[in-house]
């Protein structure tokens, strides 16, 4: 039996291929955020989830951390990211077939380094997957 893929990286994968090159994707935020945040960042991290039929498939929930230098921007960047992993369903990506995808939540949460800066624009967007192996 092959082990489930690691949902993470299909979907860092998967989106480092189909946004704006300068968008910033990965599994946590980067270390020089403010200077990334004109063009975009995206971190996409395994929420949770556990078997749908044990050992075929795995239903995965992911949160995807969205920030940006605007709310407008980061807002639509929520939703391509949003509708790009939508789009996965019925596909094969980085060693995953992907059965079902849907949007669970996506809620407006800035992000506030300190108490001296300003608020930092950030939408986190929460994705359920059906997936197995390819």
């Amino acid at each position: 039996m092959a082990a489930m893929p690691d949902v993470e990286q299909v979907v860092v994968d998967y989106l480092r291929g189909v946004l704006a090159v300068a968008t910033t994707v990965g599994t946590e935020w980067p270390a020089d955020l403010d200077a990334r945040l004109a063009t975009g960042v995206v971190s996409a991290t395994l929420g949770g989830g556990g078997s749908r039929q044990r050992g075929i498939t795995a239903d995965r929930t992911i949160d995807v951390d969205v920030l940006a230098a605007t709310k407008k921007q980061a807002r639509d960047l929520a939703a391509e990211v949003s509708a790009r992993l939508i789009a996965t369903a019925g596909t094969a990506q980085s060693g995953a077939r992907i059965y079902d995808v849907s949007e669970t939540s996506v809620i407006w949460l800035p992000y506030e380094p300190s108490a001296e800066t300003d608020p930092i624009p950030r939408y986190v967007l929460v994705m359920s997957m059906v997936v197995r192996p390819a």
